[in-house]
């Protein structure tokens, strides 16, 4: 059975996943066959245009029309359309695909998981954390997991960018409240947040956030619309956020991200520390992972890249490095399987949920001034 795919996004995104997806069947054989069936957008022409570039069969500018007509649904839209052509493929029981962050607002996250839990474990409702897919990453979950850093003290984790370090780079859906619903704290900061629930969430790690102070800052408050000379709108998002976590067993957090952070291009870094060794993980050197165990007196530099890491039999020789796309294939794999199989899949919509209760508990903590809980 081909499983005939509807996307909807066709830019960023769009050209992530639909990569991916080509991909597939030459590194991963045991892959579901699919097709990339309908691209949904407004523009009929730039549709048409990124269609024969991206490989999709047709086009349509109405998801109503497709999320009913189609095996699976991906919404790699903005974040202000996440929540109604997700919940309406999942009602017509259609698997769905949903870019982070979940939905601009926790009231909408919400709504979006009832939506998949309604649906059943055998329709798939997957919210896109690519980073999970890392093969370090893996890796390290691997270490916690078999309790190589011993009881968890210390958790950090940061993303920095500088794409808005000028004040005349021009306005996008991304600085827009109403659009995004938060800046780099859902933009970012939902990876960050993700990750660590993934690496150390668990009952036996450092367990759930439980409460959390944060702190959101905007540096520039408009900005040139692209293409009208003298126009500008206003900046309705943070620029950047921090924020201090508490752990369920006591471990102590600190997660940050920005897009002011000069000379940093998509720096994605975690450190946890434990009473027994510490590791260190950055998406810029994303086929290493340092870690320090018990009577180390420095870190160690691992390359994640033997056969026998996480996906890495799949593509090279051992030694030879991965890429950022390959996490999007790792993750369209899985996904894709479970739908082919009928299985549950994670990240989930129930992920996304608990990602965003975090992200609202900082904003409301930088609201009240004070410490949250999620």
């Amino acid at each position: 059975m081909t499983l005939e795919v509807g996307v909807l996004g066709y830019r960023f995104m769009g050209k992530a996943h639909a990569n991916a997806m080509a991909r597939l069947p030459m590194f991963f054989p045991d892959a579901p066959e699919i097709e990339r069936s309908v691209l949904v957008g407004r523009d009929e022409d730039a549709l048409t245009e990124a269609a024969a570039r991206l490989g999709f069969v047709s086009i349509s500018t109405d998801w109503v029309e497709v999320v009913d007509d189609v095996d699976v649904f991906y919404n790699l839209g903005p974040n202000h359309v996440h929540r109604e052509p997700s919940v309406a493929a999942l009602e017509a029981g259609t698997p769905v695909f949903c870019e982070k962050p979940l939905a601009p607002t926790l009231e909408e996250a919400g709504v979006m998981a009832e939506a998949a839990r309604a649906a059943g474990d055998d329709v798939p409702a997957g919210c896109a954390f690519n980073y999970r897919f890392v093969p370090a990453i893996r890796y390290a979950k691997r270490l916690l997991e078999d309790g190589d850093l011993g009881e968890l003290r210390h958790v950090r984790g940061r993303y920095l960018q500088d794409w808005l370090v000028d004040p005349d780079a021009p306005w996008s859906w991304r600085n827009d409240a109403e659009l995004a619903g938060s800046g780099a704290l859902g933009d970012l900061g939902a990876h960050t947040v993700d990750l660590l629930r993934f690496l150390v969430g668990s009952d036996d790690l450092a367990g759930g956030i439980e409460r959390v102070s944060g702190h959101l800052q905007t540096f520039v408050d408009e900005r040139p619309v692209e293409d009208d000379d003298g126009e500008t709108r206003p900046v309705t998002v943070d620029d950047a956020y921090s924020a201090h976590l508490e752990f369920e067993n006591g471990a102590m957090g600190t997660i940050e991200a920005s897009r002011f952070a000069t000379g940093h291009k998509n720096d994605h870094t975690i450190e946890i520390h434990g009473s027994n060794g510490s590791l260190r993980f950055s998406l810029e050197r994303l086929n290493e992972l340092e870690v320090l165990r018990e009577g180390d007196r420095g870190y160690e530099t691992i390359l994640v890249t033997d056969e026998n890491d996480p996906y890495v039999d799949h593509w090279w020789p051992p030694g030879h490095v991965l890429g950022w796309e390959h996490t999007f294939v790792h993750e369209n794999y899985e996904f894709l399987s479970a739908v082919a199989n009928g299985h549950a899949f994670e990240p989930n919509f129930d992920d996304g949920l608990a990602a965003q209760q975090v992200l609202d508990a900082i904003e409301r903590s930088d609201d009240r001034g004070g410490w949250v809980s999620p």
